[in-house]
Parts: structure tokens; sequence; C-alpha cells
């Protein structure tokens, strides 16, 4: 597996590399009769503010105009990944698994627990227990009270077992952008970050290579 690491990029640009990664996995499959030769890419990054809008998202969810995003210097894409709509911003550890599931001998149902596992797991460094929520793909801090609040949101794509997008997990993120949004479609939870519940400012590269070694550890 390699790690790539992109330090701070607009997602745009995030976006294209990703599909570049994902193309010539593909590529491969399609070359060796199934057979992808290439090495499983763990991408990590940071992005300027914005807003994703995945394919079953609905457009309504953002609460505010394209004028005032505008004015706040947030950009706004719908993406070709699955869930609702989220933010992604400075502070926020972003991370694409340009995986072939195939190396691993498992769908995409095990794929997303890992990837929520992994959190579990990077939380629990913290003393803080992290939870999935049914039917509410990402990890969560009290999922089954009303003090439910999001850390970590997981958007993926796969085709032949190659996926692309991942998760965004909240370590020093202003969440006041969260505000623009009804965060992954709900209007009823709230969002919350590692520097929030900690109660402190967190060491936010040493943060990415802790989630890095979780992921290691669970692929």
């Amino acid at each position: 597996m390699d790690y790539i690491d992109w330090g701070k990029i607009h997602y745009e640009e995030a976006w294209h590399r990703q599909q570049q990664l994902f193309d010539e996995r593909l590529a491969q499959k399609r070359l060796h009769d199934g057979d992808n030769r290439l090495p499983d890419c763990l991408v990590v990054c940071e992005h300027y503010p914005v807003l994703t809008l995945g394919k079953s998202g609905k457009a309504d969810n953002l609460l505010v105009s394209q004028q005032l995003l505008a004015r706040r210097g947030v950009e706004y894409f719908p993406v070709d990944r699955g869930g609702d709509i989220t933010f992604h911003g400075p502070g926020q550890v972003v991370m694409y698994p340009i995986f072939d599931l195939a190396h691993y001998g498992i769908g995409l149902k095990e794929y997303i627990f890992r990837i929520e596992e992994a959190v579990i797991l990077f939380l629990r460094d913290f003393n803080l227990t992290g939870e999935r929520l049914a039917g509410a793909t990402g990890v969560w801090l009290e999922p089954h009270s009303p003090r439910a609040r999001k850390i970590c949101a997981i958007g993926v794509k796969s085709s032949r077992y190659v996926t692309m997008h991942g998760l965004a997990l909240n370590i020093n993120t202003d969440l006041s952008y969260f505000s623009l949004i009804n965060p992954c479609g709900f209007t009823d939870k709230g969002v919350t970050s590692l520097q929030q519940e900690l109660g402190a400012t967190q060491d936010f590269e040493a943060c990415k290579l802790r989630l890095r070694d979780k992921f290691i550890a669970l692929f």
C-alpha cells in the first residue's frame, strides 16, 4: 500500500487526481482479465472550504444561497460518491483510499465497516467512544442519545471492486460551516470535532499518521 500526502489542496484538483488513480486501476483490470497489478493508494489531504453533495443527496439540504457561499469563500460540488451533503475544510483529515477490494477478498459493506473501525480505533486512543448508527454511515459519539453528534463522515464510490472517495474526520475543524447545511441530510443531530471533545487544539500532522496506522493494521 502506498501512502500519499497531498497536503492542503482544492477539492476539484484532488477529485481529478483521485479519478486518475481510479481509472488507471480499472484499466489494469480490463487489460489483465480482472487482475489489477497496481498498488493500493491511501491518500490523505486537507481541503479548502467546500461543500460536496453525494449522488443520492438532496439539494435542499444546502440551507443558503450560492451567493452567500461565495461571500464566505466556500466552493460547492455535486459529486459521484454515496451519501448526502457534507463539508470539507481546514483542520479536517480527509482520506481517499484508492483500493482494489479484490486484494482483500471483501465487498463494499465490509470495506465501509473497516473504514469506520479505523476511526473508532483512532478515537479510542483519545479515550473517546466512537460508534456506528444504523442507517447512517460514519462514526458518531453518543449516537442513541439526544446529544448524538457526528465526528466522521464517510462516502465512497466503487467500480469493479476499485474504490474512491472516502472519509472526513473532524480534528480542528471550524464547525460553524456545518450551519450552512443539514449535515449528511440530518436535521436532528449535531457535528463535533476532536478539538471540541477534548477542549484543546490537536496536533494535526500526528493525527494523520495515527489514522494511517489504523488503516494499515486493518488492511
